[in-house]
């Protein structure tokens, strides 16, 4: 298991536009698609308030090498995003990190069930 830890530093005042992006479109199609989201957090304290974190877990990177180019390529997510940004992006930066765990038994608590 590898999990996937994504950042999104999100236009000012255009985070809840983000999040409803992801609530309608994204996570409907990912579940469709068999990929799996740990969850999402913003920032409560720190040096971005209009940041969002999400985590997905994922068997393998083959397994997001194969899912993860059908979901962006989607029709309908293009769609959405495209819809979603008539006065411009949303999101002005975003960053991904692989990760994979480093101390024996501790990613299993945040193991999502299949």
């Amino acid at each position: 298991m590898i999990y996937e830890l994504r950042y999104y530093e999100c236009v000012p005042g255009k985070l809840p536009l983000v999040l409803k992006r992801f609530e309608d479109h994204a996570l409907p199609i990912w579940k469709e698609l068999g990929i799996r989201s740990l969850g999402f957090w913003t920032t409560a304290i720190g040096d971005n308030d209009q940041s969002l974190h999400y985590m997905l877990a994922w068997k393998d990177l083959a397994d997001r090498e194969a899912k993860w180019p059908v979901f962006a390529t989607d029709p309908r997510w293009q769609l959405a995003r495209k819809l979603s940004e008539p006065a411009g992006p949303l999101v002005a930066k975003i960053s991904n990190s692989i990760l994979k765990p480093a101390l024996h038994g501790t990613a299993t608590a945040f193991a999502a069930p299949e």
